[in-house]
């Protein structure tokens, strides 16, 4: 390690029992960028508690002399993509910090790339908002390029939404976990295949992700069907603030109105429930067009987030590129 902390800090691993802590930290992050929050205690409980994710091994907390929380590293390895989040206290002003802890989120994926199979393409992942220069600046500092943009969109409703219009024969049904989440997974593995980035997932974390948290309401689960076939859905969730999660659409229903519909459906249902704000995320250069969906259904952008990452090994790169007919 070249860069080190500085005098008086502390580091350690944290426990479940610093979960609260941390989220309080990340209030303050997000108050001082966003106004409001962006991060739930949910949100990091779900992360904090990933079937693979090992809070010994994949996660750093910094103290200050009084015992204050200064900083949390948070360290994810996704098949042939590591990603490292630093998120440092707004009134914090030396750099040394978040460049430490990059450069030990790099260290850790080094460690990490010996058990990825031989001749694939291995990168450092990050992100940080476009607005914060602090963020960007340090990973421009530890050698990331910006490789991609992603949006926050969101609608405010003044009134409620057109009723959805269903394509003939596609139909909604309850969504039953038990039940349905087996193919809701494999429905959205297929629609976002064809999405730039993507890597093939895994059930077991997808569920914990989605469906295995406190907050998870099976209601504002929106799929729709053609027959016994699945033709897409609207995964949204309602918490800090309204969102749709996930919005897939199966090729063979796509350019046919399913994707508004859907959206006017889950707008609809936000509304009925007095949330007049709903927010999705999208890539801003998305291959099917979804940016140009949104804005029809009434979106605008929000806020902007900036991708980067680092190569740490040259090889055959195995996630979606392009659109392949």
């Amino acid at each position: 390690m070249s860069i080190i902390l500085p005098e008086g800090l502390t580091m350690r691993p944290p426990t479940i029992d610093d979960l609260e802590i941390v989220h309080k930290l990340s209030l303050a992050h997000d108050l001082a960028l966003y106004g409001e929050e962006d991060t739930s205690l949910e949100d990091l409980r779900e992360h904090w508690t990933a079937l693979k994710h090992d809070l010994a091994r994949d996660q750093r907390l910094v103290f200050d002399q009084a015992g204050q929380l200064i900083a949390n590293l948070y360290m994810e390895r996704r098949h042939v993509k590591f990603f490292v989040h630093v998120l440092v206290r707004p009134d914090y002003g030396d750099p040394r910090v978040s460049d430490h802890l990059l450069e030990l989120g790099e260290t850790w994926a080094r460690e990490q790339m010996v058990q990825a199979e031989s001749g694939v393409r291995l990168t450092l992942n990050g992100w940080a908002n476009s607005t914060d220069q602090d963020s960007l600046q340090h990973y421009v500092r530890a050698g990331f390029t910006e490789n991609r943009r992603y949006w926050d969109m969101e609608i405010k409703m003044h009134e409620a939404p057109p009723l959805p219009v269903w394509p003939e024969g596609v139909e909604l049904r309850s969504f039953v976990p038990e039940r349905d989440a087996r193919a809701a997974f494999e429905m959205m593995e297929a629609a976002f295949n064809d999405h730039w980035g993507h890597l093939p997932g895994d059930f077991d974390e997808w569920r914990h992700h989605k469906i295995e948290r406190a907050d998870f309401d099976a209601s504002l689960w929106f799929i729709a069907y053609e027959g016994e076939q699945i033709a897409g859905g609207a995964l949204c969730s309602d918490g800090s603030q309204s969102w749709v999660d996930t919005l897939g659409i199966l090729r063979p229903w796509r350019r046919k109105g399913l994707g508004l519909v859907l959206l006017h459906h889950a707008f609809g249902e936000f509304y009925r429930r007095g949330k007049h704000t709903v927010v999705l995320g999208v890539d801003s250069q998305n291959l099917t067009g979804a940016t140009r969906l949104y804005q029809r259904a009434g979106m605008h952008i929000k806020r902007e987030n900036i991708s980067f990452e680092k190569e740490l090994r040259a090889g055959v790169e195995l996630s979606t590129q392009v659109l392949t007919v």
